[in-house]
């Protein structure tokens, strides 16, 4: 039987936890609808990164001395890292958290391709780090008795303590109810519009999660093929660097990179590398839905963000904006006429097609038939 979300909560609560952050996963999801619910707005903190998460948490504790509660998918384990040995570590300034990690690539269970190394290591990377852990799952029966003994034992040792949480723990927790705003079109729509008015010789480079799954749809509807687009199904937040470094080494082509909220705020700092660059080819697309989408809708900071100004100040020549369909149409051909580096945010409203299908194509061969394509 699936852990009640709302219990789980109050387990947590019961051991004084009042603070919550990190970035959220979909294993997680339900749970993170329910702090969501539960938890005041400067007590439930979504981060940009899991390493923010971790050093958010550590700030807290200094504050307080209340054990902080950190959540992530465990293929941002890497994000949190250094933070966790260089700071928390009890060799440095030996700080407490739980860490709730959501064990994406589980051996024995089918995953996508980016989660099956990681879910494969999970357990021998806490212990090489060090890290105590707890694994609960949809069967467990002592969800409070393991809660209490993780939160006890990082209290008592001044350390962090790890709950790794399997697939399908967490029962349905009630959905929030959206408004969207029906002057936006959706992301998929927005894609199709774009990949329509794209030159033949371009390179593209798409983020994580729906995007890149959209994009695979759309060459799939229209018979075309797939060895234009280098989909990046992992390793989120890395796609504009992965475009950057493509077109420093191939001047003479554009190159299109079609990024996400969720993905840029993640790692911000590329933005300064490529304004200090300047590569004329670069076009940076962002897919601005204001939500983690791929993960179950949580919201981005990005309502807070002028994304053109920011990336203006970060040495791009040109920024642009559009929302709406014709909009959109007439934007991005100014975009595209421009040198780059140039920005366009594309506002879009949430969600997806319940049918949206995953690539069928595995990453190895994709990279093989984009190596070819980038050779032309």
């Amino acid at each position: 039987m699936a852990v009640s979300p709302i219990n789980f909560y109050k387990a947590i609560e019961k051991n004084n936890i009042d603070f919550f952050t990190g970035v959220p996963d979909s294993l997680l999801k339900q749970f993170c609808l329910c702090i969501d619910d539960n938890v005041p707005e400067d007590r439930h903190i979504i981060t940009a990164n899991e390493g923010n998460a971790i050093a958010l948490a550590a700030g807290y504790h200094l504050a307080t001395g209340k054990l902080p509660l950190v959540y992530m998918q465990n293929s941002g384990l890497g994000n949190s890292v250094n933070p966790l040995l260089s700071l928390c570590d009890p060799d440095v300034y030996s700080i407490p958290m739980l860490i709730l990690i959501g064990w994406r690539g589980e051996p024995g269970f089918r995953d996508e391709p980016q989660h099956v190394k990681q879910g494969k290591v999970q357990l021998d990377l806490l212990q090489a780090m060090d890290i105590s852990y707890e694994v609960i799952s949809k069967d467990e029966r002592e969800v409070d008795r393991k809660i209490s003994k993780s939160a006890v034992r990082a209290i008592k040792d001044n350390r962090p303590f790890a709950i790794v949480v399997k697939k399908g723990t967490f029962d349905t927790y009630k959905l929030p109810l959206l408004t969207p705003d029906d002057r936006l079109i959706t992301r998929e729509e927005s894609l199709e519009i774009i990949l329509k008015q794209l030159p033949n010789y371009s390179i593209i480079v798409s983020t994580t999660g729906k995007t890149s799954r959209e994009i695979f749809e759309i060459r799939e509807n229209n018979g075309e093929p797939h060895f234009k687009d280098f989909l990046t199904v992992g390793s989120m937040g890395h796609c504009s660097s992965i475009a950057l470094g493509i077109a420093v080494a191939k001047p003479d082509r554009e190159v299109i990179c079609i990024d996400g909220d969720g993905s840029l705020i993640m790692h911000m700092g590329s933005l300064s590398t490529i304004g200090k660059l300047k590569p004329k080819n670069f076009y940076h697309i962002l897919i601005n839905n204001y939500v983690h989408e791929s993960v179950g809708g949580q919201a981005t900071s990005a309502k807070f963000i002028e994304m053109p100004q920011l990336a203006k100040a970060n040495g791009y020549k040109y920024v642009f904006s559009a929302h709406g369909r014709s909009q959109l149409k007439d934007q991005f051909d100014l975009f595209l006429n421009k040198e780059g580096p140039t920005f366009l945010d594309v506002k879009v409203k949430p969600g997806s097609r319940d049918n949206l299908g995953r690539p069928t194509i595995k990453p190895i061969d994709n990279k093989k038939a984009f190596i070819n394509f980038l050779k032309g």
